[in-house]
């Protein structure tokens, strides 16, 4: 089976491919390379022991993408190319729009044009409501408090009405909760470009000398800690959920939400003092005033994933540590390190 994996050399992109090579399937990669560095996929080769046909461009880019459906028997399509900071969707939402949009409905012009049936998309746990009832399963009421979460939300939406258009198209939306860790290998991992926006590498530079010290933003959540809550799964634990998605898509025409999580949240201070126990390395920290928007806790019911997909998260928050640390040792200046 050969999937076509767009944004597939970003940080869950390179670790799905990972485990799709280790299945024995056949890996295509489309990629601009805006929020991602071509070592990734040159490690990912070098992990599996296969090379990657990797093309560098957009997907919205209708030429490009016919080429790589013509050159290559596309067996299934795994979507994850797109822009992704909350932050920065609510400074530039028209860039989040037009980006995540636009490329949604060329890359199913596409498969349209190539009679591929089969597409496996990267959503969120944004898309639901911020009062939703916890744990949150894939029937809680949907909505979203910015910019980058209405476009999973709206995208989510085009793939079930192109679902219900074509009776023999195969949607599966996987909405991730927070992926966290690396390969155990510690040779691909994730790379922020410049300051991170999620905790774990934050914490990860932090530990290593980079930052004086982790923000808590806020003390006072109505959680046991006072923290906000997350629910937190290893990225490996991820990938193989779109092994899974993949087998179920075979078997399965239609549109269907899952949710990929732990259903265990963890506050702010577990994950810091975990990571400090795991590594054996003190992470200091100052509690500051909460950031607008953020939610008490925010965790999953990934029941419909194991009954339906046969796939549940495997890997213990102390894993996700020691691997997040490891990455970080090895490459304190991500995918740059070595580089002049």
């Amino acid at each position: 089976m050969k999937i076509l994996v767009t944004g597939g050399a970003g940080y869950i992109g390179t670790h799905t491919c990972l485990a799709l090579l280790r299945q024995g399937m056949e890996v295509v990669v489309v990629d601009n390379l805006s929020n991602s560095h071509p070592v990734a996929l040159k490690r990912v080769e070098a992990l599996a022991g296969k090379e990657i046909p990797f093309y560098e461009g957009d997907v919205c880019d209708d030429t490009l993408l016919d080429r790589i459906f013509t050159e290559h028997a596309i067996d299934c399509v795994i979507h994850f190319a797109g822009l992704k900071a909350v932050g920065e969707s609510v400074v530039k939402p028209l860039a989040y729009y037009e980006n995540n949009l636009i490329s949604t409905l060329h890359l199913l012009s596409a498969m349209a044009r190539h009679d591929v049936k089969r597409i496996i998309f990267s959503s969120s746990a944004t898309v639901y409501r911020s009062d939703s009832p916890m744990p949150v399963d894939e029937s809680a009421p949907l909505g979203c408090l910015n910019p980058y979460g209405w476009t999973k939300l709206m995208c989510e939406q085009i793939l079930r009405d192109a679902a219900k258009a074509d009776s023999k198209l195969s949607v599966v939306l996987l909405r991730y909760f927070n992926p966290i860790g690396a390969d155990a290998s510690g040779d691909i991992g994730e790379d922020p470009d410049g300051i991170p926006n999620n905790l774990v590498p934050y914490v990860a530079q932090t530990a290593l000398g980079i930052h004086p010290h982790v923000n808590v933003f806020g003390d006072d959540y109505n959680t046991p800690d006072g923290t906000g809550v997350r629910d937190y799964i290893h990225v490996t634990d991820l990938a193989d959920g779109h092994v899974a998605a993949i087998a179920y898509a075979e078997k399965h025409t239609g549109c269907e939400a899952f949710n990929l999580g732990t259903g265990i949240g963890y506050s702010v201070l577990d994950i810091i003092s975990t990571f400090e126990k795991a590594n054996r390395i003190k992470v200091p920290y100052v509690i500051g005033p909460r950031r607008p928007g953020d939610a008490d806790a925010v965790y999953s019911n990934p029941e419909k994933a194991r009954k339906l997909l046969k796939w549940e998260a495997k890997k213990t928050l102390t894993d996700m540590c020691r691997d997040s640390w490891n990455w970080q040792q090895k490459n304190p200046r991500g995918y740059r390190t070595g580089e002049e």
